[in-house]
């Protein structure tokens, strides 16, 4: 009789081998546990803003533009870390939760070692709500675990999960043990966070974006990173550098990836991580540099945050244009037609517009200054009006540390109807979600 091959996962879930690459992983969810939402600033907000998750832990949703809402809009995905004032090492566990909007219960399902102040542990909805993903470490590698809320059945994958295909057939991600090289807080942690996993100088040809083909669990190298920086338009000005994959995520059509890369000089990152923009189709082929904005430096260039515009064809971001200052742009796909969406209004944080072009949220640094508070902006950009939505307390960065690692943006999200917004804050210094209604107003 054939031996049947077991594991331990990171979290110490027993793991089943049910064919190459792909483990059964044991998996017990906790009870539901009732709370009560509350009420954020009543009185004081542009709109109804509440706090749906509760004071037992802080949590947070995946990262900007990555909806926490399942696609019936009835459930809420998101991590909660075991502390907020120290770095993980690989060995702490968080928690997968899952909340219900409608009876008002928390409920964890998963724990996992994969997780980072800033993503959390990328968590990501499928096509429905019967599964979940997020991503663990089995046999030494993080790689994408698929959660059925339905019966508790738990598939671990052979691929890193960073972001999920609309329709739910694969999943794509950079490894999570290259991430925090060029920022902390994104990756899986580290044995040993003072020597980081690197790759040599230069642009790897064996090393990318990887995609994970769900139904066969087959991994394959979408794009290298020498796939991508054969299309960056000159050479770095400081030679000798390392280029890594940061940020990738399908438009909400599924036809198109939107890929971040950066480099990193041989001064690390005290001499920063020039980011650019490319996109590619979701075989690989076709990959375009994206923001050739008039007048603004390919290496260096200020401003950040790219995503897709709703339209699924353009991707927006800020940046930074001469004789404008900071403004939020937008251009196609493949680079052309970029444009200048707002004349007046200054950019920052991270903005995200909804399929109509006519609404975009950002959030940024409050009243307070020095990030104590975080406020949610609505822009028309038809009318191009400002509105404040609301100002909630966030973390304050000299109660937990000078690291920027352990700061908490907004990360503004929304939902699968363009009706509600969800955001991070922290009452009391204690990592929240909240989510404004903003359907009485758009």
């Amino acid at each position: 009789m054939k031996r049947r091959e077991f594991i331990r996962t990171s979290a110490g879930l027993l793991a089943l081998a049910a064919s190459p690459g792909l483990w059964a992983v044991e998996n017990t969810f906790s009870q539901k546990k009732n709370f009560q939402f509350k009420t954020s600033n009543v009185g004081k907000t542009l709109v109804p803003v509440t706090q749906v998750t509760p004071d037992d832990g802080h949590y947070v949703q995946t990262y900007f533009d990555v909806t926490p809402f399942s696609p019936s809009q009835k459930l809420l995905a998101v991590t909660r870390f075991p502390f907020q004032n120290r770095m993980p090492v690989l060995g702490d566990i968080a928690d997968v939760c899952v909340i219900d909007l409608e009876v008002r219960t928390v409920r964890t399902v998963f724990k996992t070692k994969c997780w980072g102040f800033q993503t959390g542990g990328n968590v990501n909805w499928g096509a429905s709500d019967r599964y979940l993903y997020a991503n663990d470490v089995i046999n030494g590698t993080a790689v994408g675990v698929r959660i059925d809320l339905e019966t508790g059945g738990t598939k671990a994958y052979a691929g890193p999960l960073y972001h999920m295909a609309p329709d739910e057939s694969c999943f794509i991600g950079f490894p999570h043990e290259l991430r925090d090289v060029t920022q902390l807080g994104y990756g899986v942690p580290s044995k040993d966070p003072a020597h980081l996993p690197k790759l040599p100088p230069g642009a790897s040809k064996t090393e990318g974006i990887w995609k994970t083909d769900l139904k066969t669990n087959r991994k394959s190298l979408l794009v290298s990173l020498a796939d991508v920086v054969a299309k960056v338009p000159s050479p770095p000005p400081v030679p000798g550098g390392t280029f890594y994959f940061w940020h990738s995520k399908f438009n909400r059509q599924g036809t198109r990836i939107a890929q971040v890369l950066r480099y990193l000089t041989p001064a690390g990152l005290e001499a920063g991580v020039n980011p650019m923009t490319f996109t590619y189709n979701p075989d690989g082929s076709d990959i375009r540099y994206c923001f050739k904005a008039p007048g603004v430096a390919i290496w260096g260039a200020g401003g950040g945050h790219p995503t897709w515009h709703g339209d699924g064809v353009h991707v927006t971001r800020h940046l930074e244009v001469e004789g404008q200052g900071s403004r939020y742009c937008q251009c196609k796909y493949d680079g052309t037609d970029f444009k200048v969406l707002c004349e007046k209004i200054k950019a920052s944080g991270h903005p995200s517009i909804e399929p109509r072009a006519r609404f975009l949220v950002t959030d940024g640094k409050g009243s307070m200054g020095d990030r104590k508070t975080t406020i949610l902006c609505l822009i028309d950009l038809v009318a191009e009006e400002e509105r404040q939505v609301c100002e909630v307390p966030t973390i304050d960065p000299k109660k937990l540390g000078t690291d920027s690692v352990f700061r908490l943006d907004g990360h503004p999200c929304w939902s699968p109807d363009y009706k509600k917004v969800s955001f991070q804050a922290a009452p009391e210094n204690n990592r929240q979600l909240f989510v404004a209604d903003l359907s009485g107003v758009i």
